[in-house]
């Protein structure tokens, strides 16, 4: 499966017109020392995730779409009403080793998982998903922009230089819709962590 389409709990944010080139940041959280407000966690394991070194680390467990270990979720802004980037900026702590393992964002309408923009192995090397495009870092920083028609999945190699869109397409808004970072895919046998930074969500202009 390398392919998705995803919920849980919380917090409403009001979408503001933006003018000219003016983006603002919603909701910001570096993991230093704890979570942000606004949280909830979805089929958690407290012994695979922890704050070390002001950022969130995940064991990459066993589990697909509707199985997946310690998805963090919280509400998504409005997307009717503003167009919003949800980024965040993941390393791998050890090599990929599984088919499909993989990190990133993926989005929940209604409790279930309809949309993922990941860094993901597939045959043996890494790729930005959706768009399978290649990769050559352990650290990529993601974003998912959406608005009321559809979405653009971006990156930055390293967290460096000009976003590149790997995909873009059509994504209806859907009821509760929420946001969320987690892994899966992992192996049984061995301990891969994947780190998370700085996950933002900001709201563009249109």
């Amino acid at each position: 499966m390398t392919h998705l389409h995803w919920v849980v709990a919380a917090v409403i944010v009001l979408a503001v017109p933006l003018s000219g080139a003016e983006e603002k940041v919603v909701f910001e959280d570096k993991f230093d020392g704890k979570l942000g407000d606004g949280w909830t966690w979805l089929r958690e394991n407290p012994n695979t995730w922890r704050i070390a070194e002001g950022a969130l680390e995940i064991r990459v467990e066993p589990g697909v779409a509707d199985t997946v270990k310690n998805a963090l979720v919280r509400k998504a802004p409005d997307r009717t009403k503003g167009k919003f980037a949800f980024e965040v900026t993941i390393t791998f702590l050890a090599p990929l080793t599984k088919q499909y393992e993989q990190a990133g964002l993926t989005v929940y309408q209604g409790g279930m998982p309809v949309f993922k923009a990941v860094h993901e192995l597939v045959d043996g090397k890494t790729y930005i998903v959706p768009g399978k495009v290649a990769t050559t870092t352990k650290t990529v920083q993601l974003r998912l922009v959406l608005d009321k028609a559809g979405y653009a999945a971006q990156f930055r190699p390293d967290a460096k230089g000009e976003f590149q869109t790997a995909n873009s397409g059509g994504l209806a808004p859907g009821a509760d819709e929420q946001i969320s970072i987690q892994c899966y895919n992992g192996p049984p046998d061995a301990e891969h962590w994947i780190r998370f930074d700085d996950f933002r969500i900001v709201q563009l202009p249109e």
